[in-house]
């Protein structure tokens, strides 16, 4: 019975930290596989599968190891007038992790939990933002969204207010 317990002891733990990172990786293969972001120039795209329900992918910087993106439908939310739902993305191309730093215009994380939040707040303020994340791709992926139905759209004529 010692040596059960003994050996349950040795194996490694994964802190809520690295959960987290495992989710930004997690998150980069997903994006990646379904619109390969990395490779795009600065603009709006549009993926449209005929179900009504148009994805805006929009490149909003490009830098030397970081991508910045705003992933969101082309619904309008009446009260804003602004995308819903709508993530903020960072896509880290040197370390392959995608990052949701906020969802919905104007919830930034100070909005949502304040100034000086403790930090196991914080880490559960992301873990909650990348697994939606996650999941939407994923949703995304199966509703047959993808590079194949992405297309860049003149600011002329986009369906979304930037």
């Amino acid at each position: 019975m010692d040596r059960i317990a003994a050996r349950s002891a040795r194996i490694p733990k994964l802190s809520r930290f690295g959960w987290l990172m495992g989710l930004y990786a997690e998150n980069h293969v997903r994006l990646v596989r379904l619109f390969e972001p990395q490779d795009l120039a600065v603009g709006r795209y549009v993926s449209s599968v005929g179900d009504g329900l148009d994805v805006v992918l929009d490149v909003v910087a490009r830098h030397a190891y970081t991508v910045e993106l705003r992933l969101s439908y082309a619904v309008i939310d009446p009260v804003t007038g602004e995308p819903d739902p709508s993530a903020h993305l960072r896509l880290y191309r040197d370390a392959k992790q995608v990052e949701a730093t906020h969802c919905y215009v104007g919830r930034r994380w100070q909005d949502v939990i304040g100034m000086y939040p403790p930090p196991a707040q914080v880490v559960t303020h992301r873990l909650r933002m990348n697994t939606f994340l996650g999941k939407w791709v994923q949703y995304l992926a199966e509703q047959g969204h993808g590079v194949a139905t992405l297309v860049p759209v003149s600011e002329a004529t986009a369906p979304i207010a930037a």
